[in-house]
């Protein structure tokens, strides 16, 4: 998901995509303060205003939405996902107002109103044990890419998809890869893209404009890379190229952006490598030029973020060692979130955000 953000969270899965049984319905709960020891654990933004955040006060989870910019919050029936106690990352993630997923990597629960009620969405023939990358909405399709794990014989990527509301998703004929290590990722945006690898000898790389029907085209990075995608901005596409985190050194990766003029068509280097320290842990775009990275490295995380394209990269170091870093998302040019460590870690987790493409980032506060 390597020891990239996917494959090292991944590689920390040891159970199947399970339906969790029980559906949630008891409606929306009460609006009120957020609870005492609140720590989040995602977050997903429809805009700079409008934001939900998913965490857990002990062992209980609360799921927070805002319309002021977090100013205030309320709450929304939070769906049946504990912590797991494999420490995967519990991921949610929210395409409109009115559906939204959340996922402990094994477990899918969707909702289709808005948080209220919630239900159980499987992958159907999926091998255990697996591990989910990703699951959003594109064109009133779901679509989820996920992989198996630490098979004897091989293992498998393969991206599922179904109609919006339906409860099982089916694998897709032809968009898969396998091998030893197998990885991928997807994004949604100015259409669909999806990558998957296998091994660091080969890649795939498929595009579409309705979710239904995809098209093979041009590699974002070379086959002994792993590709990281986010959504097209203004018409143009960025995609993060990562090396094997055993090269140059330990802590250390490769990190090369590059850019397509259109989806679809063929992907050019950006002029400036970014820094080398830090294991990538995540990767947004916030439009045709500017992007950040999320890495983790020696104890130290680190965001990267680039104004112009990759030609020159700025260096935040946050001022505390958490439990890596998680959902770095940018919603325009300028607003961005990242989560750093866990709800049940030590030191537990902030919500931070940029406001200014990157250049600072400031804890989020929940009151």
């Amino acid at each position: 998901m390597t020891l990239t953000r996917n494959a090292a969270v991944a590689a920390a899965a040891l159970t199947a995509l399970l339906a969790v049984p029980a559906t949630a319905s008891a409606g929306a709960a009460p609006a009120g303060a957020v609870p005492t020891g609140f720590a989040p654990a995602s977050s997903s933004w429809l805009t700079p205003k409008h934001g939900y955040v998913l965490g857990y006060a002990g062992s209980t989870g609360y799921l927070l939405e805002t319309t002021d910019g977090g100013a205030r919050w309320s709450r929304l029936t939070a769906p049946p996902v504990a912590l797991p106690d494999n420490h995967n990352h519990v991921a949610l993630t929210v395409p409109d107002a009115k559906h939204a997923f959340v996922s402990d990597g094994e477990h899918i629960q969707a909702s289709t109103d808005g948080g209220r009620h919630w239900s159980a969405v499987t992958l159907a023939g999926l091998a255990t044990p697996s591990y989910l990358t990703k699951i959003t909405i594109a064109d009133g399709q779901v679509l989820a890419l996920a992989s198996t794990l630490s098979r004897p014989d091989h293992n498998t990527t393969q991206l599922y998809r179904g109609k919006v509301g339906a409860r099982t998703l089916q694998p897709v004929p032809g968009l898969s890869i396998d091998g030893n290590s197998t990885y991928g990722d997807l994004a949604v945006g100015g259409g669909v893209q999806v990558t998957v690898g296998a091994d660091y000898t080969d890649s795939k790389y498929w595009t579409s404009t309705d979710g239904v029907h995809f098209t093979a085209s041009p590699l974002p990075c070379g086959t002994d890379k792993q590709t990281e995608l986010d959504g097209v901005r203004q018409g143009k596409v960025l995609a993060l190229c990562l090396g094997d985190p055993s090269n140059p050194s330990p802590g250390h990766m490769h990190k090369q952006l590059v850019a397509a003029a259109a989806l679809g068509v063929r992907f050019q280097p950006a002029d400036t490598e970014a820094p080398l320290p830090g294991i990538n842990q995540g990767f947004a775009a916030g439009s045709d030029q500017n992007a950040a990275i999320a890495a983790t490295g020696g104890g130290v995380e680190f965001l990267y973020s680039t104004t112009d394209g990759g030609r020159s990269w700025q260096t935040t170091e946050l001022d505390e060692d958490r439990f890596g870093l998680a959902d770095l998302r940018f919603v325009d040019h300028a607003f961005g979130t990242v989560i750093t460590g866990a709800p049940d870690a030590w030191n537990g987790s902030v919500l931070y955000r940029t406001t200014d493409s990157g250049h600072s980032w400031q804890p989020v506060t929940f009151s």
